[in-house]
């Protein structure tokens, strides 16, 4: 979902460049160009697992990318209802390289690609809520589907609390690209996640999750509001929310 969504530059446009299109499918419809970008390598196969879906029903792959996004966050215990709108055209051609986040680019880089996509360093850090029930498969290859907290299956503030220890042990080997010590054995540390939790733009939003279920949830819900609408013009979709 952020994977598709995030790739939405209006720099690039500004610049006579094509700058994605936002929460349009993309990485699903020209799987075999976005999944081979270095930051989204691995997500092909959710592609593969969601295509015979989209396949069966009367459902844009744009739509079905939030849909699906919105409904296995709610399986997890703890987590919001997420807003669902219906009715995006699918894209027409892949989005550039380089506007996803990757977990080894500094803060300043990373924050400077949120702003470019609509988010300030307050709502970047709500979407990162997401981690709470996230894993890597290939920071670390050897020990695919290590998860970013030790309760990856609840939507729960863990995420804030684990990323501010000391981190004493890595999960599997060492010297990864992207990936710095973690607290916990099982557990895997992002470097922008440990730039992020200590970064003075991001700090005190970071500290504020801790233990405050209520915000966890009603952050999020709006971060992936915001998210899921890059690109479109919400007055041409339909809120199917309470489905």
């Amino acid at each position: 979902t952020f994977h598709d969504a995030i790739a939405f530059s209006p720099n690039l446009t500004a610049q006579g460049q094509f700058g994605g299109g936002g929460a349009d499918g993309s990485i699903a419809i020209f799987e075999s160009i976005e999944t081979n970008f270095h930051a989204s390598l691995g997500l092909d196969e959710i592609v593969n697992e969601q295509r015979p879906i989209v396949a069966r029903h009367n459902i844009s792959t744009a739509d079905f990318i939030m849909f699906a996004a919105a409904v296995g966050v709610a399986n997890c215990p703890g987590a919001p209802q997420l807003d669902v709108f219906l009715g995006r055209a699918d894209a027409t051609q892949p989005s550039p390289d380089g506007l996803v986040p990757e977990p080894f680019d500094s803060a300043d880089k990373i924050l400077a690609r949120m702003a470019d996509a609509g988010f300030d360093p307050i709502e970047t850090v709500w979407l990162l809520s997401s981690h709470t029930i996230a894993a890597a498969d290939l920071v670390d290859p050897t020990i695919p589907g290590t998860p970013f907290d030790s309760t990856p299956e609840l939507f729960d503030t863990q995420f804030f609390i684990e990323t501010q220890l000391v981190g004493t042990l890595f999960p599997g080997t060492a010297g990864n690209q992207g990936e710095v010590m973690s607290p916990l054995a099982g557990e895997m540390r992002l470097q922008s996640d440990f730039e992020l939790a200590r970064d003075s733009r991001t700090a005190c939003e970071w500290q504020s999750f801790v233990n405050n279920q209520p915000k966890i949830i009603g952050r999020f819900h709006d971060a992936f509001h915001d998210l899921s609408l890059l690109g479109q013009n919400i007055d041409d979709l339909i809120d199917c929310s309470d489905v």
